[in-house]
């Protein structure tokens, strides 16, 4: 069954913000739209040059037209202008929610999961909530919500009618928690105070979470687990689009470092204080126009198709980040969101500046702990502290050469199965590449003695010939796109595995060091600027795979599996390297 919203709010002229953006997603969310307008505007992407008020009479007129026919699931509010319509909604909806004879008059459970979005001033700086409607919202529409969206403009404007703290501008995370407690004394359900006006980096964040976890210890209140599994506390931190734990290679490829990313962060207050902190990259678009609106009624959609509150917000912030990182430009100021990306049933997402990895990223979450088990080797692990016996690591170089001849026939066959002389000439030119690494593995391998001759003598272990068979094997099948998965694990693989020691050399507890090591110039060829450059070309050719031929599901779930067992294939190298198996 589609559940019916309800949106009460202004009218947007450019199909940017107000109810033209919470229908489209209601409608992209799968939910049937209804609407009551407040005020019509005359508006673009430049800014709001005029408004007209509907009647509170008509605003009740609408709203009881809508209940009384339609059974409607969740309801949000926006611009509401004035006054009169601000009491003219409260009573409206007070009338035929709480009017029947079992219903305890203003009482927040006779009515639908209700969303408050207190808009009082567009992005450009045009009020579009008078002043003196501050005090009718509090207290006339907060009791009834379910939860209120306020930015942090808006917020202190809310405060201030309360002589509420913080009564300075709120310009940090910790000003932020104290704004959403002090505004949860109002009456509402929770507070979701949304933070795009606050820039925060993930120490920030971090600090945050802490200091909650810390104050809910010292009170004996344990009983919430943080995401990260490391504190029990009533709190929750989800950090969308950021890159997680072995990520290495796709945290080089976007370009700086996780700790100086600027982020957005909101935070979600419910009752007894449980604090929810949702962090995503910052986004540098111009397309933000109704990001507010959107997101209230993303979360009115979510709660309406059955959701809790805070999966209802996390769902409803991912939505709206995507819809800026995927919006067309549209207008000459600050342009609309993507409202639609929602409708496209795509098993990848689309590529967006903070989110330029998305197939390779979903690979690897997908295959979170053989990824880890791999990327964290023992072998790896002892390589990077210099502790490795240096007959496993012979053992392996040797190995290592064998399945080299594996990898260019593999590439040759890629060539095969290309269609453009361009794929033609970056499989050709991985071979030259192969064929060049050679000579510098043999060199390498004459460091610890090992010869030409007794490198071409070695016996294949069973690791190595099962790796290059299954190579091959996906080369055979006639699927490009496997065949190319299954090569890049292994390219991607170890230039995580480079980036990852280079790391740990930084972290004196881990026990890699590079001075000294008699291993150091392995670490560096693959934590080096030109395998590295490599890697980006990789990750470059496998999301552009994605994209040109996006895959059904169940082709998806195959191109999973390959990763999956190309990943399982590359442990067991290093499991035969540190067992010396044959």
């Amino acid at each position: 069954m589609q559940p019916a919203v309800l949106t009460i709010a202004g009218s947007d002229s450019s199909g940017g913000a107000g109810i033209q953006a919470d229908l489209k997603t209601f409608a992209a969310h799968g939910c049937y739209g209804t609407s009551v307008i407040t005020a019509l505007t005359a508006q673009n992407t430049t800014g709001v040059q005029d408004v007209f008020p509907s009647s509170p009479e008509f605003v009740k007129k609408q709203i009881q037209s809508v209940v009384e026919d339609i059974d409607i699931t969740a309801i949000k509010t926006g611009m509401l202008f004035d006054t009169d319509n601000c009491r003219a909604v409260a009573q409206a909806l007070k009338q035929h929610y709480c009017s029947s004879t079992t219903a305890v008059s203003g009482s927040r459970s006779a009515f639908p999961p209700t969303i408050c979005d207190p808009v009082c001033v567009s992005t450009s700086g045009h009020t579009l909530l008078h002043p003196d409607s501050v005090d009718i919202m509090i207290s006339e529409l907060f009791p009834m919500s379910t939860l209120i969206t306020p930015n942090t403009q808006e917020a202190s404007l809310i405060l201030s009618h309360r002589n509420l703290e913080p009564s300075t501008k709120i310009d940090s995370l910790e000003s932020m928690l104290i704004a959403a407690r002090n505004l949860m004394t109002l009456g509402s359900e929770a507070v979701l105070l949304k933070g795009g006006h606050v820039t925060a980096k993930m120490a920030d964040v971090d600090r945050l979470a802490d200091s909650l976890c810390s104050e809910f210890e010292g009170s004996g209140n344990k009983e919430n687990e943080n995401s990260s599994g490391s504190n029990k506390c009533q709190v929750q931190v989800f950090r969308e689009g950021l890159f997680g734990e072995n990520m290495e290679i796709l945290q080089a490829g976007y370009g700086g470092d996780l700790a100086s990313t600027e982020l957005v962060v909101d935070i979600l207050i419910e009752k007894e204080r449980t604090t929810t902190v949702f962090a995503r990259p910052r986004i540098g678009s111009s397309s933000t126009h109704g990001t507010g609106c959107t997101l209230s009624a993303a979360i009115a959609a979510n709660m309406a198709m059955g959701k809790t509150l805070v999966d209802a917000v996390r769902s409803a912030t991912i939505y709206t980040h995507i819809g800026i990182g995927t919006a067309s430009k549209i207008g000459h100021g600050h342009g609309p969101l993507n409202h639609l990306h929602a409708l496209y049933q795509a098993s990848v997402p689309q590529r967006t500046p903070s989110n330029p990895y998305p197939f390779t990223t979903l690979l690897i979450e997908r295959s979170r702990d053989i990824w880890k088990a791999y990327v964290e080797h023992d072998f790896v692990k002892q390589l990077g502290k210099g502790t490795l016996r240096e007959v496993c690591f012979v053992h392996f170089l040797k190995q290592d050469y064998k399945y080299l001849k594996y990898y260019a026939r593999a590439y040759a066959i890629l060539a095969a199965k290309s269609t453009s002389f361009t794929s033609i000439g970056s499989a050709t030119q991985t071979i030259i590449n192969v064929i060049e690494e050679i000579d510098t593995h043999k060199a390498f391998c004459a460091q610890f003695g090992v010869t030409e001759e007794e490198l071409e003598r070695t016996e294949e272990s069973r690791a190595t010939t099962a790796y290059g068979a299954w190579l091959l094997d996906m080369g055979l099948q006639g699927d490009r796109a496997k065949l190319l998965i299954a090569l890049l694990a292994c390219l991607l693989g170890y230039g995580e595995v480079g980036l990852w020691l280079k790391k740990q050399a930084l972290r004196p507890e881990s026990g890699v060091i590079l001075d000294g090591n008699k291993y150091l110039r392995w670490i560096e060829d693959y934590s080096g600027e030109a395998y590295q450059e490599a890697v980006k070309t990789g990750l470059e050719i496998i999301e552009a795979q994605a994209a040109a031929d996006p895959p059904s599901p169940s082709r998806f779930e195959d191109w999973c599996e390959v990763w999956k067992r190309g990943t399982t294939l590359e442990k067991r190298f290093w499991d035969m390297g540190l067992n010396l198996e044959y």
